[in-house]
């Protein structure tokens, strides 16, 4: 038997829960061995898939070396953590879950500062009356050193943060922080604002494949059924069947279909049953107009599973393999 195909998810909290159930809705349940103590795991029902309990860092990280192939974690990791993230990871889906944003906040009180490009100029007036730079508290070193460069401030030093970043200006140990935010309430009671061009990275967790694994034909077999029924699952929850009969189904009509409600035909007979796939929110207006085109009822259908001869997702691992097994 070939090597096993990793599958790296977070091992604890919301994110796990969250990365469970996502995989479960894919008709992919996650089995944890011998308990929550366990470490490793498997897909039920899939031959050789391996899954590895990590925290979102470790995953990181298993993905960068090639011990894991696939792995649920955060984008603001990824970019934090990784130089030339783009040459050693893939992030093939993002979750909708995990979100958070990596934000610049200064104090409430620089009422004048709204922009990086007021940030550039108190940095330095702030040199020149103190002679010393501007400090930023922050975990985020690297994303805060490369937004900051690319907005040409650079009269500023980073004081690294080991506990609540947000408390850094009131504590004297920073003028303003780079901190990650979901709705902004930590930051608004500690008197902080985020600048209005200050928002770094909207990140998530994200599906994300190694460009450093060992990708052998059967863990390609095996990404390619994992990410197939990921792709059906995102296309059902998204998407409604819509059916009706209509006295003349012509080709304006299929035509302005498509146009005007997104919507792909699934079966066109020439007894004039059609049968069409919309985005969810078009369903409504689309069955709407097909009774004024003459269709006496239309019915409206949620679906399991969409499954298609094209695989978006794999599509996007594949491309970027090919390269990387020549050198």
């Amino acid at each position: 038997m070939s090597l096993p195909l990793v599958l790296a998810v977070p091992s604890k909290g919301r994110l796990q829960e969250n990365a469970a159930a996502f995989f479960a809705r894919a008709g992919l349940d996650i089995a944890q061995g011998r308990g929550a103590r366990d470490y490793r795991g498997r897909l039920a029902g899939l031959e050789n898939v391996e899954i590895a309990f990590l925290s979102a860092a470790d995953i990181v990280a298993q993905l960068a070396s090639g011990h894991a192939h696939l792995g649920v974690t955060g984008e603001d990791l990824i970019r934090e953590t990784l130089a030339d993230a783009e040459s050693k990871v893939e992030l093939l889906a993002p979750l909708g879950f995990g979100q958070a944003h990596v934000v610049v906040a200064v104090p409430r009180a620089w009422i004048d500062v709204k922009t990086m490009a007021d940030l550039e100029d108190v940095a330095a007036a702030f040199r020149a009356r103190r002679g010393e730079r501007m400090r930023v508290a922050t975990k985020y070193v690297n994303l805060t050193r490369r937004f900051f460069a690319e907005r040409h401030v650079s009269d500023y030093r980073i004081v690294e943060s080991l506990g609540a970043t947000e408390g850094a200006p009131a504590a004297g140990q920073a003028e303003l922080i780079v901190d990650i935010t979901t709705t902004g309430a930590t930051l608004a009671a500690n008197s902080l604002k985020i600048l209005d061009d200050g928002t770094i990275l909207r990140s998530q967790a994200n599906l994300t494949a190694s460009l450093r694994a060992d990708w052998s034909f059967a863990q390609r077999e095996l990404a390619r059924v994992i990410l197939s029924r990921i792709a059906a699952e995102e296309e059902a929850r998204t998407t409604r069947e819509v059916s009706a009969v209509l006295s003349d189904v012509t080709e304006p009509v299929i035509a302005q279909a498509k146009a005007g409600f997104a919507a792909r035909i699934r079966f066109h007979g020439s007894d004039g049953r059609l049968t069409l796939n919309c985005p969810k929110d078009k369903a409504a207006p689309l069955a709407d107009w097909l009774i004024a085109q003459g269709a006496t009822h239309v019915c409206v259908a949620a679906q399991d599973y969409v499954f298609s001869a094209k695989n978006p997702l794999f599509e996007k691992l594949i491309a970027r393999l090919p390269d990387l097994q020549k050198s």
